[in-house]
C-alpha cells in the first residue's frame, strides 16, 4: 500500500478526502502516451473521512469505507483540490463505486 502524506484537513459531513493513485506509464502500439493525453485513474486511496451522513432522525450513519482503503471512484464524482502542494479529491461516499480488495 502506498504511504500517503498526512494532510491538515478534515472533510465535513459525508465527504471523503481521496488521493488519486497514479497509473503506470501507458503504451499503445509502442508509443508512450503522455500524461496530458492519458485519462486520469479512477483508483484512489481514502485519506480522511468527515463526520458522516445523518438519517432523517439525525442519527449518524457510519461510513462503509475506512482510511487507507483503495477504492474506485466515479469519473466525475469528486472535486480536485490542491492542499499543501498535493493534488487531492474531495467527494461524497456516494461517488465511490467500490472498494478494491487485494
Amino acid at each position: 500500500m502506498n504511504k500517503i502524506k498526512k494532510l491538515n484537513i478534515v472533510p465535513v459531513g459525508d465527504r471523503i478526502l481521496l488521493k488519486r493513485l497514479e497509473e503506470k506509464e501507458q503504451m499503445r502500439g509502442g508509443i508512450i502516451i503522455p500524461d496530458s493525453a492519458a485519462e486520469k485513474s479512477q483508483e484512489a486511496q481514502v485519506v480522511a473521512l468527515g463526520s458522516g451522513k445523518r438519517d432523517k432522525d439525525g442519527k449518524c450513519i457510519p461510513f462503509e469505507v475506512k482510511v487507507g482503503d483503495r477504492v474506485i471512484i466515479d469519473k466525475y464524482g469528486a472535486n480536485e483540490v490542491k492542499i499543501e502542494g498535493e493534488t487531492c479529491l474531495i467527494g461524497r461516499e456516494d461517488n465511490i463505486l467500490g472498494i478494491i480488495v487485494s
